[in-house]
């Protein structure tokens, strides 16, 4: 699809204001984890990609799928008038939907951290200002027939248009007019806070509390506790992490070993918060991760 042209300086200045405020919203969220509680611990991630889109809503928990089959009816990307754009299916803000792709990158096939780089994001916010959605995690391995099969987990975040396509062919992979929200928001989804939650052993989830300002994860404490992550936390052990940084409130969740007062992934994937680095960064501080350019 043809490149969007550069909003005007006054958008510009919009755009770039936005993103301060982001950063200085990370940065505080870093240090101090909001207390929510139940409705980030539900998602049932679907991988079903034969699946139809659904235009009924549906909860956070419980994500829309959307194969890129469906985008072959009509679906058009954001730079075009959605007037024009037949069968166009809709999504309202503080919803998730699972984009499952089929992609073919020949013989060498890439990460899924490269093949993101490949698919371009289309907003057309109905403001003017910012984007429309956001890729959340993404996860996926090879086909018997050579091709890279790939899910990402979409958030929709404002009223206007959204896509999805596969640079190198100009394949619209997923198209949505994304509408106000007509639900009310679940208690997470009121606004984009950084919330974390650890399993115990049983695989039991709770969540952290850093708001005594701390530098490492480990200084956390379990809220319904009241101990600190690194007693609540075997060295050498391997634990799920839960992390939810979205409108829609859905949880991204990695597994972790704690090693001394940091920890490592012991899973490459999913592919974490793809389209917000400073997320990326203030998670990779706490939990003592190396920082990827």
């Amino acid at each position: 699809m043809p490149k969007r042209k550069p909003e005007s300086n006054r958008h510009e200045a919009k755009t770039q204001s936005r993103l301060s405020r982001e950063r200085a919203v990370i940065a505080a969220a870093a240090v101090i984890f909001l207390v929510t509680v139940g409705a980030v611990l539900a998602l049932i991630y679907g991988r079903d990609r034969r699946t139809p889109y659904s235009s009924v809503p549906k909860p956070a928990s419980a994500p829309q799928t959307f194969s890129a089959r469906d985008a072959k009816t009509g679906s058009q990307s954001s730079g075009t008038d959605q007037a024009t754009a037949p069968q166009l299916e809709k999504m309202e803000v503080a919803q998730a939907v699972m984009v499952t792709v089929e992609l073919n990158f020949g013989s060498k096939l890439p990460t899924i951290a490269e093949a993101l780089r490949e698919v371009d994001r289309g907003y057309k916010p109905d403001d003017g200002v910012g984007r429309t959605f956001a890729i959340l995690d993404a996860y996926g391995e090879p086909t018997p027939e050579g091709k890279l099969h790939m899910s990402m987990h979409v958030s929709s975040e404002k009223p206007g248009m959204g896509s999805l396509t596969f640079r190198p062919t100009g394949e619209v992979l997923w198209s949505s007019r994304i509408v106000a929200a007509s639900h009310s928001p679940t208690p997470a989804s009121g606004g984009k806070n950084l919330l974390i939650s650890l399993a115990d052993q049983a695989g039991a989830s709770r969540l952290l509390d850093g708001s005594g300002g701390i530098a490492s994860i480990m200084d956390a404490k379990v809220k319904e506790l009241g101990i600190p992550v690194r007693q609540y936390w075997p060295d050498g052990a391997e634990r799920e992490v839960t992390f939810v940084y979205s409108a829609c409130g859905c949880p991204v969740k990695v597994m972790a070993r704690r090693i001394g007062d940091r920890t490592v992934r012991t899973k490459e994937l999913p592919v974490i918060f793809p389209d917000d680095p400073p997320a990326v960064a203030a998670i990779s501080t706490l939990m003592g991760w190396p920082r990827r350019p």
